[in-house]
């Protein structure tokens, strides 16, 4: 009998497991369809370029890693050209992050400590407040991150140097879909070295054989990287794009701003799931007198700190930055439920002892699903996708890249004035310059203005077809020092150049379109894009 009672114990972790994968994909499901907001853009932009033969940076500029464009490439490969195809692959993804969760955190505590750390991941990570429905770069370093944590367990608990390189090859992987993962990386090599100064026997040459494995799958990924893209002509500008102009990307914020804009986004973050937000603080008091815990202080601590340090480069603490500490939380606070059922399971009232955190964890969850049900329960992806944007032009994409594609060829070129690369995506057409974004040109650094130059060049070289230009304060990100020569030359370009076809208007209320012959300048608006087509040549 006691046999039989354990594996229905076993069964019934795993149906738990099913169940929360499945309420968080049926979640998602709902979603699929919300439109792209304009980082997915730009990586489904580069995927669509790499089926085409193009490689990255060659025509597409980004300080993003090129594993995230990869990635996307074989998304687009695998499941069709199309947002909802993006978003489906996010289910996946997220599907697989929160079974890994599950075996993380049953390898530090044990089958409660990983089902409740996965059902909130499961949680926090569809959060609007994390902006968590979105396929950004996020998602795809800590599937690789959470899964080369694993690894690194099992490889220093089993002394396996072939673990560990697999460690290393999946946190490397992690760091080449995004910078910030990184992180990971110094996380698992200082571990390895703490694991290794606290075993009993100290055997030098095997330790060394260990960290070698370690670091060679680490640096793998992205030396492999380097290599293909210098054999592909591109590498001075990978080079360029994410190593100097990053460099000084990240040097941009103030120390004062940079608390201030965290201590705004740990306010707002926290709002949508506060329960478990407290509920992980809970999770760090545990390890100094639960016995089992307090063998895994040094990682469940490690790796704590340095999630932290994922979201801290630049100091911008943007929404979907803190994805990458999701992980970290979910394992703090899935301790802290575990913590309490051992501590009341050694009181008299033993089944209290088990029932109530886990009931203390429903309690958690389910005010988070309250308090965001509008989001994830009420509104359409249109909606959801407007309530989490505001007025950027991330619905509008997809009907002004239809009137694109209705007054261009395949080959045509077109030019987005703005930051809004899903236009190149959704419209299938190639941008008349590579660069994709405004962003870089308003920011105060020694490259601005050389960059405004090279777009206008481009742009005047390329002679597109329609001209895209986007009035909308997020699309430009201006600033009082910003240089106005491409708003100079603009100006004159298209008066000279173009025809007014289209005009998007984008109020509080609703969006507009006017189509040739019933368009013109808004009077009063402030955030519109208009669409513009290049005047027969005499």
């Amino acid at each position: 009998m006691e046999k039989t009672g354990k594996i229905l114990r076993k069964r019934l972790v795993w149906w738990v497991l099913l169940l929360i994968v499945l309420l968080a994909a049926g979640i998602r499901w709902r979603l699929l369809e919300i439109p792209l907001e304009r980082d997915e853009g730009e990586y489904a932009y580069a995927g669509q370029l790499i089926l085409q033969g193009i490689p990255p940076y060659e025509q597409m500029y980004s300080m993003k890693l090129p594993g995230i464009y990869a990635a996307y490439a074989c998304i687009l490969a695998i499941f069709g050209q199309t947002h909802i195809a993006i978003h489906l692959c996010l289910l996946f993804i997220n599907a697989a992050t929160i079974v890994l969760i599950f075996f993380v955190a049953r390898h530090v505590g044990d089958s409660v400590t990983g089902l409740a750390s996965a059902a909130c991941f499961a949680l926090l990570s569809v959060s609007q407040s994390v902006q968590g429905v979105f396929a950004n770069a996020e998602h795809f370093v800590i599937l690789p991150a959470v899964g080369g944590v694993f690894l690194l367990l099992k490889g220093t608990d089993d002394n396996n140097s072939w673990v560990l390189f697999f460690s290393g090859l999946l946190l490397g992987s992690g760091f080449l879909m995004k910078q910030h993962g990184v992180a990971f990386i110094a996380f698992g090599g200082l571990y390895l070295l703490a694991k290794q100064l606290q075993g009993r026997s100290l055997n030098l040459r095997h330790q060394t054989v260990q960290c070698v494995s370690f670091s060679a799958g680490a640096v793998i990924p992205y030396g492999i990287t380097c290599i293909i893209l210098g054999l592909a002509g591109v590498f001075d500008k990978f080079w360029f794009w994410t190593i100097e102009y990053a460099m000084d990307y990240t040097s941009q914020v103030t120390m004062y701003q940079a608390w201030k804009i965290f201590t705004s986004q740990v306010l707002h973050i926290s709002r949508a799931g506060p329960l478990i937000w407290m509920l992980a603080g809970f999770g760090l008091i545990p390890l100094f007198w639960d016995k089992k815990l307090r063998s895994n202080f040094v990682f469940i601590y490690l790796f704590s700190i340095f999630s932290f340090i994922a979201i801290c480069p630049g100091f911008y603490f943007r929404n979907h930055y803190f994805v990458l500490l999701l992980p970290a939380a979910a394992l703090l606070a899935g301790i802290g439920v575990s913590a309490m059922a051992n501590m009341l399971g050694k009181t008299r009232t033993r089944i209290a002892g088990y029932h109530l955190p886990v009931l203390l964890l429903i309690i958690c969850l389910v005010v988070s699903l309250f308090q965001q049900r509008n989001f994830l329960f009420k509104m359409t992806p249109m909606q959801a996708c407007r309530a989490t944007y505001g007025d950027n032009p991330f619905p509008e994409s997809i009907e002004i890249s239809r009137m694109i594609r209705a007054l261009t060829r395949k080959e045509d070129r077109i030019a987005v004035i703005g930051s809004e690369p899903q236009i190149y995506f959704y419209s299938d057409r190639r941008s008349a310059s590579g660069y994709i974004y405004m962003y870089a040109m308003m920011e105060n650094h020694d490259f601005a203005e050389r960059m405004q130059q090279e777009m206008i060049q481009e742009i005047e070289s390329n002679r597109p077809e329609v001209l895209v230009v986007v009035n909308v304060y997020m699309s430009w990100l201006r600033r009082t020092d910003s240089s106005r020569l491409v708003f100079e030359w603009l100006k004159k370009y298209q008066t000279q150049y173009y025809n007014l076809v289209g005009l998007v208007d984008i109020t509080k209320e609703e969006t507009l379109y006017h189509w040739i012959p019933n368009v013109k300048w808004p009077q009063e608006s402030s955030s519109w894009v208009a669409v513009m087509k290049l005047k027969p040549q005499s």
